[in-house]
């Protein structure tokens, strides 16, 4: 392999997607003082160029331009060039996200190219993907280059006057309206809404690109359980997106998003957080429902994360590449004659009529993607064979074709810890491991919850990102958020002292640095963060939750837990701040949504002490059901307890003592499964 010619300042960064940009022969610079004092002192604008290492159609603009020298000499001449990952900077992300989607009236997307003036970094020209000629009503990126150029220099009044017009609208996109008060309106309005969009005959809301929205399938899920049109809407979306090709079938794990209305064809990037967040809802429906199908997606895509995601040391890698060997989506996949030089023929045959083989070519009119053509009982049907033949036939299949593609190149994987993203995967992993009876998903989000406390806690704060040692940045709402839920759900698997202990410390961070103490809510940014030309107060659930949704249902549960009045008051705080955008756009909040019921509705609280192995065996009666409003800790007699709430819940004399709670009120200590049972299925009041 020959020596690269160029080498530029991101060659020390620890994002492998800037350092996939070092040896570009564009100048690049991280985002940075050096960078922004170099765009003052040259009055050059800044082109920010925003993406991540997994992102297909950034790959394609570095390739067409930002390894030509034509283009990185222009670039180089007229412009001081930063390049952000917007995994280790969402900050930035969200911020010029936003500011794109006010300066021309549509969403964004990745990469995100953006114009900065140079004296305050305020966007006044952008767009994303650009391609090197003229096409598809895009201008050729070089000619782009230079009209920004002359523009910036001979119309200096009209760009002051455009930034002060959009500071003006991202200041407004923050200001409060006036806090409104809790009711349950949201919580029926968004369920009709989703009924509204949801797609009966492939699943999902809306058509292509389709996205499987987590969020709002666990709304439908958790709905009243005598609605039976809100289930089946959940159910069948998540059996339709686990029969596609969004899902992996023969190695598991989810991809981002199907490109098609009938979650065929993906985008084939594998994402951390969606596989956190769709591990935890296939658990949650497979255990609701029974449901072999749901219950094997969620059992293969634990195994995928910890196979694949899990580092030596615990946490999670954040991504696969959508592409690899220079192709999208190469390395899942097949041909027709790659499978039948694989299989016996018998099995070929069944295994072709059962993932569309035998069907014309599903990918750009020359490959095939595995999805789910005909399901086992027609199979068996048409070939005149028992079930248990055909599904022993098929996994026979897919054990053979999943070894063959591990011979292949594989995806480039984002070895960056993101503390979010890992809060998600050990909550998802907590909850699979507790309604799958998988002590090693529950062991291996223990193992991630240890890594992230030993590697990017520090000085009582969060880093968002680790890599190769380092953790320089700090931490956002949403890795405090994010995380205290997954410690939350880990304490609802088992108790282990000194976790709650770390909940608490975290949930104090956000309480005294995100916390808006005025109009409630909490930011995006800490208090002592980077000047930015914005600081968020995130209310939509975009690709991962609201932080500020998370925030608020996670703290209303420790303040059940402990006590603590400091914690609901945030809590119901941020909900009434958030009130008015519940109420005109409730679809759009799940993550608010979710907190607004927990705290109207108050769920259970149930402690148990005592010693093993009673202790364990009243656990999974009440424990690994499906109850989304109900969340148990049990607790060795033996465990060191902070806190003069969890204290006072001593173990009896009993071999198990319960302590049962609906909100405020709370029943006597109870000592026999008998009246545990009759307690836990009396009405509440």
């Amino acid at each position: 392999m020959s020596t690269p010619s160029h080498r530029n300042r991101l060659i020390d960064a620890t994002s492998p997607y800037l350092r996939q940009h070092a040896h570009n022969p564009v100048d690049w610079y991280p985002w940075g003082a050096e960078a922004l004092d170099q765009a003052r002192r040259d009055n050059k604008p800044i082109l920010l160029s925003i993406g991540y290492s997994a992102c297909h159609w950034c790959h394609v603009m570095a390739h067409e331009s930002f390894e030509d020298d034509a283009t990185a000499a222009l670039m180089n001449t007229l412009f001081i060039n930063i390049k952000v990952d917007r995994e280790e900077r969402p900050d930035l992300d969200r911020i010029y996200q936003t500011a794109f989607q006010l300066l021309h009236r549509r969403s964004g997307g990745w990469p995100l190219t953006l114009f900065l003036t140079p004296e305050d970094q305020v966007p006044f020209v952008g767009g994303t993907y650009f391609p090197p000629e003229p096409r598809h009503g895009l201008p050729a990126f070089r000619d782009l280059l230079q009209q920004i150029s002359r523009y910036y220099q001979h119309h200096p009044a009209e760009l002051r006057q455009q930034n002060q017009a959009l500071l003006a609208a991202l200041r407004h996109e923050t200001e409060t309206e006036a806090a409104g008060a809790l009711d349950t309106a949201p919580l029926q309005a968004s369920r009709a809404q989703l009924i509204r969009h949801f797609d009966p005959l492939h699943g999902g809301f809306g058509s292509a690109p389709k996205f499987p929205n987590p969020g709002h399938l666990e709304r439908l899920l958790r709905c009243d359980p005598s609605d039976a049109l809100a289930k089946q809407a959940a159910l069948f979306s998540l059996r339709q997106m686990a029969l596609g090709g969004l899902y992996d079938q023969l190695g598991g794990g989810f991809y981002r998003y199907s490109v098609d209305g009938e979650w065929r064809i993906p985008h084939f990037e594998k994402m951390l957080y969606d596989n956190g967040l769709l591990l935890a809802l296939y658990a949650q429906a497979g255990q609701c429902s029974g449901d072999p199908l749901l219950q094997t997606v969620a059992t293969q895509t634990g195994d995928w994360l910890l196979r694949e995601m899990q580092h030596p040391e615990g946490g999670f890698y954040a991504t696969l590449d959508a592409d690899s060997a220079g192709e999208e989506g190469r390395f899942y996949l097949w041909t027709p004659d790659e499978a039948r030089a694989l299989l016996p023929a018998e099995q070929y045959a069944v295994f072709a009529a059962a993932y569309g083989l035998d069907a014309p070519a599903n990918f750009e009119g020359h490959a095939w993607h595995l999805h789910r053509a005909q399901d086992t009982a027609a199979l068996a049907q048409r070939l005149g064979v028992d079930e248990a033949v055909v599904e022993t036939q098929l996994a026979a299949a897919r054990q053979t074709l999943f070894a063959a593609r591990a011979a292949r190149v594989w995806p480039a994987r984002d070895e960056k810890i993101i503390c979010a993203w890992n809060g998600l995967a050990i909550r998802g992993l907590a909850i699979a491991g507790r309604h799958l009876d998988r002590a090693d998903f529950v062991a291996a989000a223990e193992r991630a919850l240890d890594f992230i406390r030993a590697q990017m806690w520090r000085d009582g704060r969060l880093r968002t990102v680790y890599k190769d040692g380092q953790a320089p940045l700090p931490a956002y709402l949403d890795d405090y958020a994010f995380l205290i839920d997954g410690i939350l759900e880990l304490l609802h698997c088992r108790w282990r002292d000194g976790d709650l202990d770390f909940a608490l410390a975290l949930a104090d961070v956000l309480l005294h640095g995100f916390q808006d103490a005025d109009a409630g809510g909490f930011y995006f940014t800490a208090a002592d963060h980077e000047t930015l030309i914005q600081r968020p107060k995130p209310l939509y659930d975009e690709a991962l939750p609201a932080g500020n949704g998370v925030a608020a249902r996670v703290l209303d549960l420790l303040s059940q837990i402990t006590g603590h009045p400091a914690y609901r008051d945030a809590a119901e705080r941020t909900l009434r701040w958030a009130m008015p955008t519940l109420a005109r756009q409730p679809m759009a909040s799940d993550a608010l949504l979710t907190a607004l019921e927990s705290y109207l509705r108050p769920g259970e609280l149930l402690v148990l002490r005592g010693d093993p192995p009673a202790l364990g065996d009243w656990w999974a009666q009440v424990a690994r059901p499906y109850a989304p409003r109900r969340f148990t800790l049990a607790i060795p007699r033996a465990a060191h307890l902070n806190g003069d709430l969890l204290a006072a819940r001593r173990a009896g004399a009993a071999a198990v003592t319960a302590y049962l709670c609906r909100g405020l009120d709370c029943a006597p200590p109870i000592s026999t499964w008998t009246e545990l049972e009759a307690a836990l299925a009396a009405p509440a009041t």
